[in-house]
Order: structure tokens, then C-alpha cells, then sequence
């Protein structure tokens, strides 16, 4: 009677549910490096237009805010994915469309954070940048962060959108540049930074107001702190650009030279430590976080 006795409670006891839930996430290993799911180079087509209920239907598996994980192996790394934003609804979409599934395949522990900046003067990349660093760490414990234009898109998945131990150019070979890279400082469109390597630069400079030069700035704050930057093969790094005109409240910069020359001298206060901003809006989809922020103004700063 013990031996029956200790069977049934033995079966009770397994069928526990907080316990089974335990047992099973305890034998989850880490996702292996790279994924084996990853199909290599893709076909980008901007010809047919995408709705955003086109891509919930088909990423059926995100979670609010744009979140994922895979529930068969544990991610090596948590991602969030930074996107400086304006009147870019139609390049959204399309970056939503091909994305989703690409960083899924790559078995990323991921979040999705639009920056979309407020009011309709001079646009501000860089600052827009550290508002999703800090914003996005206010929601999740993010160990790597990828800062992504909007109008990119990667053509093989097997550009893995995570950090490595130094600074990472992931849009190698765009198709505007003839898929070359234009010049080997050059760090614009997409790129990823581990949360120290972020904070060892202060982060991003708050001043550049306007097209250009906060790449090559936040290129020498790199530099200036010992870093070097890696890149993936030409191959593998091709990204498509989503053709359009240059937002008319987005003009070339002309102080950016002048303050790149200065890098040095300024990237001690210019950065996160010296951001201000106020969020106005936060709205949550399942396909995205959408952050809207006041920045100020360029006579402001």
C-alpha cells in the first residue's frame, strides 16, 4: 500500500503546473551561434506595398512592443533594435515586414523601439539614438543595442544584428554606394554596440542638428577610446536602401565638420549624460514600440 501510495503522490506532485514550467525552463540550453535556421541571401523587393496587419498576421508569435524570444533554446544575447524615426510610415512597414522574421530566425532575445521625434523642426539622429538607449533600458534588462535607419534593409540573414566584442558596421555594402563601402571610417545606417562599449563613449553627441556627421563623430569617439570597428564580409553585410527625398526639415548640417574636427574635446560632455528630453507619447503594437519624444530645438540645446 506505501509503494501505491507513494506512486500517486509521486503523479500528483508531477503534475504541478508552476513545477513542469520550472523543470522545462531549466532545460533549455543557450541557442547555438550562428542559427541553424538562418536561409542566407534574401530577395528585397519595395515594389508591392505592405500592411502592418499583413505583418501581424504573419509574426503571429510577437508579444507586445514589438517583443520576441525563441521558447526552444535560450538567446544569447538581448537585443534592442533602435529606430530614429519621422514621417517614415511607408519605410516602417517595409523595415517591419522583412525584419521581423530575419531577427527570428536568428534566435534574438528582441525588442523593437521607434524613436519618433516630435514637432517638425530640424531632425536630430544621434540624439534620437541615445533616447532609444535610454528608453529601451527602462523596460528591459538589454545587453546589445542596434541602431538602424529606417529605410535599410539586410539582404542575407546571416548578418546577424547582435554585438561582438568590438563596435559592429552591419550595413557593410549598401546598394546606394554600389554595395562598397564609401569610405573605412565610414559607420552610418546600421550598426550595434554593446552596452559598455555604448557607455565607454559617452554614447552619441547630441548636437548634430540636421544631414551628417554624427557617424563619423560617434566613428571617432570609437577611435579615441581604443576600439576598432568589425564588420561582416561584403557579402554578407548588402543592405537595400528604401529609395525617397530627403526630409525637407532633415538639410545637410554645416557645422558638421567643424564639429567633428572637435570630437575629442567634446565627448566627455556631449552625450548621455548631458540628454534632455521629454516623452510625449508611448504607444504600444505588436509589432512595436513607438516612442514619441520632445528634443528640443536647435537654438535650444
Amino acid at each position: 500500500m506505501l509503494s501505491g501510495w507513494l506512486a500517486n503522490t509521486r503523479d500528483i506532485c508531477t503534475a504541478i503546473p508552476g513545477r513542469n514550467v520550472t523543470e522545462k525552463a531549466k532545460k533549455l540550453e543557450k541557442c547555438p551561434d550562428p542559427s541553424p535556421i538562418l536561409v542566407g541571401p534574401l530577395r528585397v523587393e519595395f515594389t508591392d506595398p505592405v500592411s502592418l496587419d499583413l505583418v501581424r498576421q504573419e509574426n503571429p508569435r510577437l508579444r507586445n512592443g514589438g517583443r520576441y524570444k525563441p521558447d526552444n533554446c535560450l538567446a544569447l544575447q538581448k537585443v534592442a533594435l533602435i529606430i530614429p524615426f519621422r514621417h517614415r510610415e511607408e519605410h516602417l512597414k517595409y523595415w517591419l515586414y522583412y525584419l521581423h522574421p530575419i531577427l527570428q530566425r536568428q534566435q534574438l532575445d528582441y525588442g523593437v523601439y521607434v524613436i519618433n521625434q516630435y514637432g517638425e523642426d530640424t531632425f536630430n539622429r544621434a540624439k534620437l539614438l541615445n533616447v532609444g538607449y535610454t528608453e529601451a533600458l527602462k523596460e528591459y534588462d538589454y545587453d546589445c543595442f542596434v541602431f538602424s535607419d529606417v529605410d535599410l534593409i539586410p539582404m542575407d540573414d546571416r548578418n546577424t544584428y547582435k554585438c561582438f566584442s568590438q563596435p559592429r558596421h552591419l550595413s557593410v555594402s549598401m546598394d546606394k554606394f554600389g554595395f562598397r563601402l564609401p569610405y573605412l571610417q565610414y559607420f552610418g545606417g546600421v550598426s550595434s554596440l554593446s552596452k559598455q562599449q555604448y557607455l565607454k563613449i559617452n554614447g552619441f553627441p547630441n548636437n548634430y542638428w540636421g544631414w551628417g556627421g554624427e557617424d563619423d563623430d560617434i566613428y571617432n569617439r570609437l577611435s579615441f577610446r581604443g576600439m576598432t570597428i568589425s564588420r561582416p564580409s561584403g557579402a554578407i553585410g548588402k543592405c537595400k536602401m528604401i529609395r525617397h527625398k530627403r526630409d525637407d526639415k532633415n538639410p545637410e548640417n554645416p557645422q558638421r565638420f567643424n564639429r567633428i574636427k572637435h570630437t575629442r574635446e567634446t565627448m566627455d560632455k556631449d552625450g548621455i549624460n548631458s540628454l534632455k528630453y521629454s516623452v510625449v507619447n508611448v504607444e504600444k503594437d505588436q509589432l512595436f514600440t513607438k516612442i514619441t519624444v520632445d528634443i528640443g530645438k536647435p537654438g535650444r540645446r
